[in-house]
C-alpha cells in the first residue's frame, strides 16, 4: 500500500525517482526500495514524504479509511485537468485496493 500510494503521489506530480529522493534527501535506490515493497522507510523518513506531499502518515500507510464515514468533496481548484484525472485514477485505484 505504501509503496503503491508514493508512487502515484510522485507520479501526479510528474516527478521521476531521482527528483523525488533528492527532494526527500535519500538515495534513488532507497526510494525504489520503498516504492516496490521490498523494504520500508523509518518512521522520520515516512513523516518526510507525508509533509512533502501534504497527506498524512495514515494516508500513506492505508490506516485511514473509515467504511462508516459519510464521502466528502475533494476541492480540486486550481489542479490542471490533467492532474483531475491523476486524482480521479488514485481514487478509483484505492477504491479498487479496498474490496
Amino acid at each position: 500500500m505504501l509503496g503503491k500510494r508514493m508512487r502515484a503521489l510522485r507520479k501526479m506530480r510528474k516527478m521521476g525517482l531521482e527528483e523525488f529522493a533528492n527532494a526527500i534527501g535519500v538515495s534513488k535506490q532507497s526510494l525504489s526500495n520503498w516504492e516496490n515493497g521490498n523494504i520500508i522507510p523509518s518512521v522520520e523518513k515516512l513523516v518526510r514524504i507525508a509533509d512533502f506531499f501534504q497527506v498524512t502518515t495514515d494516508f500513506l500507510l492505508g490506516r485511514n479509511i473509515d467504511k462508516q464515514a459519510s464521502p466528502q468533496t475533494l476541492n480540486v481548484t486550481g489542479l490542471t485537468p490533467s492532474q483531475v484525472e491523476h486524482l480521479q485514477y488514485l481514487v478509483e485505484d484505492l477504491l479498487g485496493s479496498d474490496r
